[in-house]
């Protein structure tokens, strides 16, 4: 245990592990926010898109580096993935709202041919499909300063409007006419929610990788809807499951040899299958115990006082002044 302890207290001294701990926070802060609006949605898959749209970006930023002799070559990659990515999400909600094809086939195409076009474009700048690696599956040690510095600024944005639009997004996801009734621009709120998660996307590259970067966005949601119905309670708690995995994963590959994106994912899937099967669990046993409870008999009514003789109909009944009488002449 205290070498545990040891280990860790060295990890944070490292300028290394400081950036990355910090760029785990944000993402697992930021991340859900934006994940939220899309569950609720049904645009679960967007995130999964735009991570692979990124990588052309990435690519276009290696070759505008190493056109400008810029050291590392790859210093402008997440540059190019933000713009790249914002581009792709104002297109991919342009074809949803305006063209004829459907949204997911949208989505399809350029999900598809994001990831060909940066393959191709990292050979044009000189470098192999392993320079994509990073950026594919994560690689939140190497964590430059500009990464760092890129990543407080876009997380601090996707807060602000996450947090600061959230009437605003919850009426367009909860039901788009009649936000469009009550006067609010149903296309501007679209589009933000689309360029919010492309910069969603940009920011959680470095930790988790283009494949896998939907997963920070999706499953603390789906865990959090699990425990509660209420949105504003889900979106709280998908932040803290995301800050919580994220540093979990982060301090777990620092003393067993693995991927940080991937033991991040793992966690959280992981976490996912038990809070399920304990919810399940849980709800059968209620509706179990409510069976086995016997059912309380009812109480039987009091009887009721005996009614008074009905006197036959046509009897004649005699009044105040016949009774004297008719007692004489007895």
């Amino acid at each position: 245990m205290s070498d545990l302890i040891s280990t860790y207290g060295e990890m944070l001294q490292s300028p290394l592990m400081q950036r990355a701990l910090i760029v785990a926070v944000l993402v697992g802060l930021s991340a859900p926010v934006i994940g939220t609006y899309l569950v609720q949605r049904g645009l679960a898959l967007l995130g999964d898109g735009i991570g692979h749209i990124a990588l052309t970006g990435v690519a276009l930023g290696w070759i505008a580096g190493a056109a400008a002799n810029v050291s590392p070559h790859d210093a402008w990659a997440v540059p190019g993935a933000i713009v790249v990515s914002v581009l792709g999400a104002i297109l991919i909600e342009v074809i949803r709202s305006y063209g004829r094809t459907r949204g997911d086939v949208a989505l399809a195409i350029l999900f598809y041919g994001g990831i060909a076009g940066g393959v191709i474009l990292i050979k044009l700048a000189g470098g192999t499909t392993t320079n994509l690696t990073s950026y594919l599956f994560g690689s939140i040690v190497t964590v430059s300063v500009p990464d760092a510095w890129f990543s407080i600024v876009l997380a601090v944005v996707i807060l602000l409007v996450g947090l600061g639009l959230r009437g605003p997004l919850f009426a367009l996801c909860h039901d788009e006419e009649f936000t469009r009734s009550i006067g609010l621009p149903t296309g501007v709120l679209n589009v933000t929610i689309a360029v919010v998660a492309a910069l969603t996307v940009s920011v959680s590259m470095r930790v988790v990788g283009a494949l896998l970067v939907s997963a920070v966005m999706i499953v603390p949601v789906a865990t959090a809807q699990l425990l509660s119905r209420s949105f504003v309670v889900t979106m709280r708690l998908s932040m803290g499951i995301g800050v919580v995995v994220c540093v979990t994963g982060l301090l777990t590959t620092y003393v067993v040899s693995a991927s940080s994106g991937a033991m991040i994912v793992v966690l959280l899937v992981g976490l996912y299958a038990v809070v399920a099967v304990t919810t399940a669990l849980a709800h059968l046993l209620v509706r179990l115990w409510a069976r086995l409870q016997p059912v309380p008999a009812r109480p039987l009514s009091p009887s009721a006082p005996p009614a008074p003789p009905q006197e036959p109909s046509g009897a004649h009944r005699p009044t105040t002044d016949e009774a004297p009488a008719q007692e004489r002449q007895s």
